[in-house]
């Protein structure tokens, strides 16, 4: 049987995903529903689509009993607030990244979904990828030696975007981009709590991060350097240092196709899309959307690629530089 999908939020990222599922077989995904608050725009993109079932407020599509698991594309000021109301209507959630606005937010949707006995995952899609399986395999084997550094840089130029840069909209380089850095980290230091965490940056009138750099130590004299961007360009690649050689993400290291092992180049090409994409590289959603569907078929609760545990803790190490930074939300009050 083919895994039933609803769709939360017509924007680009949804339209994106809706690209990439494409590109998987018909039998396996099936996008079922659209739900938006605008009910012109939900309909235009169920035309666009050939999505069968369009709905105008996202409690309808929470009251549909034929979605297997609901895709949450919504700007993420509304991660939380509208991710509870699926989660509480018993409904499968993959929540795009980041999470929530703070990780007393993400506490409070991993509760929920234990409570509600549903699965849930954080929409890292980096950790799907066929790049990002490989670097696992790479490290479990230890083949670069003893891990010593990771380094991971996301600059991309975005200060014409209003979501990227206003406050109400939880703007910032921090939750938008700097997400991919520090989970590229966790995932090479195995869900590791970092020992300690320095963070500067500099902030935008609005009150968000511009540009942020920070070190992070590990146990056993192991470091980590992430940096990144809402101003400027960066080579946007990944450098894990062993005692025996090194391992490079290329940019894109979010949604990466090539690795680079002790200089031998590996490529892992992507589908074509069969309409024009928003975003570098989304055709790479279908990693994530499979991942979400094994892991239904086996009975999860959460998928062992981007565990409950990695998303709390990505989000308690986000708070504690905003706090170094100085950034802070509305949510952030109780």
């Amino acid at each position: 049987m083919a895994t039933q999908w609803g769709l939360c939020g017509a924007g680009k990222i949804s339209h994106d995903f809706s690209v990439a599922m494409k590109t998987l077989p018909a039998e396996d995904h099936q996008i079922a529903a659209i739900a938006s608050r605008s009910n012109e725009r939900a309909k235009e993109f169920a035309k666009k689509h050939s999505i069968p079932k369009v709905y105008g407020s996202y409690e309808e599509l929470a009251r549909d009993p034929d979605i297997d698991i609901v895709y949450l594309g919504v700007l993420h000021t509304e991660h939380w607030r509208v991710g509870l109301l699926f989660l509480k209507a018993k409904k499968n959630v993959l929540c795009e990244k980041p999470f929530a606005m703070n990780s007393r937010q993400v506490k409070e949707l991993v509760e929920a979904a234990k409570e509600n006995n549903v699965f849930l995952m954080e929409a890292i899609w980096s950790r799907c990828f066929p790049v990002h399986a490989e670097v696992r395999k790479l490290l479990a084997e230890e083949a670069v030696g003893e891990v010593k550094l990771v380094k991971a840089y996301f600059g991309s130029p975005q200060l014409h975007i209003p979501r990227s840069v206003e406050k109400e909209l939880g703007g910032g380089a921090l939750l938008d981009i700097g997400v991919y850095c520090l989970q590229f980290v966790l995932m090479v230091f195995n869900g590791e709590r970092p020992d300690s965490i320095q963070a500067s940056g500099v902030l935008l009138d609005s009150g968000v991060d511009e540009s942020v750099v920070v070190v992070m130590k590990f146990s056993r004299k192991r470091m980590a350097l992430c940096a990144f961007s809402i101003a400027a360009r960066f080579q946007n690649d990944a450098v894990i240092s062993g005692t025996k050689g090194s391992i490079k993400v290329l940019g894109p290291m979010h949604c990466p196709t090539t690795l680079v092992v002790n200089d031998k180049k590996t490529e892992y090409p992507l589908p074509e899309p069969c309409l024009p994409l928003n975003f570098t590289n989304s055709t790479g959603l279908r990693y994530e959307a499979e991942e979400v569907r094994q892991c239904l078929l086996k009975g999860l609760k959460e998928s062992p690629r981007m565990p409950l545990a990695d998303s709390v803790l990505l989000t308690e190490i986000m708070d504690e530089i905003r706090k170094q930074v100085g950034v802070v939300f509305i949510q952030d009050r109780k």
